[in-house]
């Protein structure tokens, strides 16, 4: 005896209408067309390039000629050459001041914008150096701060104080580029950890305010706790981008004072396309290709990004 109701009757024949679709139009067939473009270039333009640059980092290469199959002597030479060690310790250098200004910077902008304002010019003027390409923001601090006619210089020597070589220094020239970088990026930083700042829910403040908790003790025990899966998405990307640092060293100190600046990603461009060592300088590719992705999975690993304490 059917004793279904007419209301029951219809919302089965509606689910049957529903998983009786045409083959043509199956949610994978629709998902296909959005991944294959995207599958198509990651092959094109990350995944062939990198096994070709694998295959030349056991060549001896040049645009001149054929590559030589050699073997691991790139590696060996690789690893008894000082400039390159040299300039490892140095893009080291530059990564640790970029990364702790930069995060230190852009998490104190996000929390403030969140707990004070969220106007969307405000916003906008803290991204307006990041919209700067990177050769324009480095030639205008090299103007800024140049030793001679540099505006920062000129206001120095009015105050009575010491000119100062900032890209001209051995002890300088990195800590400056690294300040020039910060400067440009930290607005684009504190819009991801704003992002992040918007997930973490209301009452969790306003339970912790009940409390007695200031806000300095809810910053480091809600806010920062909160923010992990954020903040290691915000670091893998920061110390991927520093470690690959170029453009700014390219048109400012160029390497110099006495490699004091020449990064691994110069140096690489130096080998390949200043020296024809293409194959030499696809084997420092490779070195760093491994740097920055076990340093990724430690990041990963230790703040356990997967985690999130909302869940």
């Amino acid at each position: 005896m059917d004793v279904a109701t007419p209301a029951t009757r219809q919302a089965t024949k509606a689910t049957a209408r529903g998983t009786d679709r045409p083959p043509g139009k199956s949610d994978l067939g629709m998902a296909l067309v959005f991944i294959i473009p995207a599958a198509v270039g990651f092959l094109v333009f990350y995944v062939y390039p990198s096994i070709r640059g694998f295959y030349f980092s056991l060549t001896r290469y040049s645009l001149l000629g054929q590559p030589h199959f050699i073997g691991l002597a790139n590696y060996t030479k690789l690893f008894q050459d000082k400039l390159f060690w040299n300039a490892l310790v140095v893009t080291v250098e530059y990564v640790a001041i970029n990364i702790v200004l930069q995060t230190i910077l852009a998490v104190g902008i996000a929390v403030l914008m969140h707990r004070l304002t969220k106007s969307t010019l405000v916003r906008a003027v803290i991204l307006l150096p990041f919209l700067i390409s990177n050769v324009i923001a480095a030639l205008l601090w090299f103007w800024l701060l140049d030793y001679q006619i540099g505006l920062v210089n000129e206001v120095m020597a009015g105050l009575g104080l010491n000119r100062v070589t900032f890209f001209g220094g051995e002890h300088t020239a990195i800590p400056t580029i690294a300040l020039v970088n910060v400067w440009r990026h930290m607005g684009y930083t504190a819009l991801l950890v704003f992002a992040g700042l918007q997930t973490i829910p209301s009452y969790v403040y306003e339970a912790a305010s009940v409390d007695g908790s200031t806000e300095w003790r809810s910053f480091w025990r809600i806010t920062l706790p909160l923010l992990r899966p954020i903040l290691a998405l915000v670091m893998v990307i920061t110390v991927t981008g520093s470690f690959q640092v170029f453009d700014t060293v390219a048109v400012t100190t160029r390497g110099g004072p006495v490699n004091a600046s020449r990064v691994i990603q110069y140096y690489i461009v130096q080998k390949g396309f200043a020296e024809s060592q293409f194959g030499y300088a696809s084997a420092i590719s490779v070195i760093l290709f491994l740097i920055l992705a076990t340093v990724a999975l430690v990041q990963l690993r230790l703040l356990r990004a997967g985690d999130s304490d909302l869940a």
